[in-house]
């Protein structure tokens, strides 16, 4: 199973548009109310992790058909989490680098 990566720029880039995209930040809610993508909602690792643990869909808010954004840190929550969500049917994209790439691409557009 291979999880699709955007980077930093991509996700800018298709933020700029009109395209609706779901961005689901998978930190614990620290850390998100500290800093966060415009536009995302906070669903902690740890409620992604039960659905694997308990095999039923708890997330009815998120949707089946549209693709999600899935951010974390690093990266490496994300795509543990994007594993779990496409394992149940949901479409997902891991941010490369997660939230400390997102801040540092942010930072070089504004060094311009």
């Amino acid at each position: 199973m291979t999880i699709n990566k955007i980077t930093p720029k991509e996700l800018h880039e298709r933020l700029q548009g009109e395209e609706k995209l779901v961005l689901l930040d998978v930190r614990d809610k620290e850390k998100y109310n500290q800093f966060h993508i415009e536009e995302s909602c906070n669903v902690p690792k740890s409620v992604i992790f039960g659905l694997k643990e308990s095999g039923e869909i708890t997330l009815q808010s998120l949707p089946k058909g549209q693709e999600m954004i899935v951010t974390c840190t690093t990266g490496n929550s994300a795509t543990k989490c994007a594993q779990i969500l496409d394992a149940h049917n949901y479409q997902v994209t891991v941010l490369e680098g997660g939230i400390t790439a997102w801040k540092a691409y942010i930072s070089s557009l504004r060094d311009e």
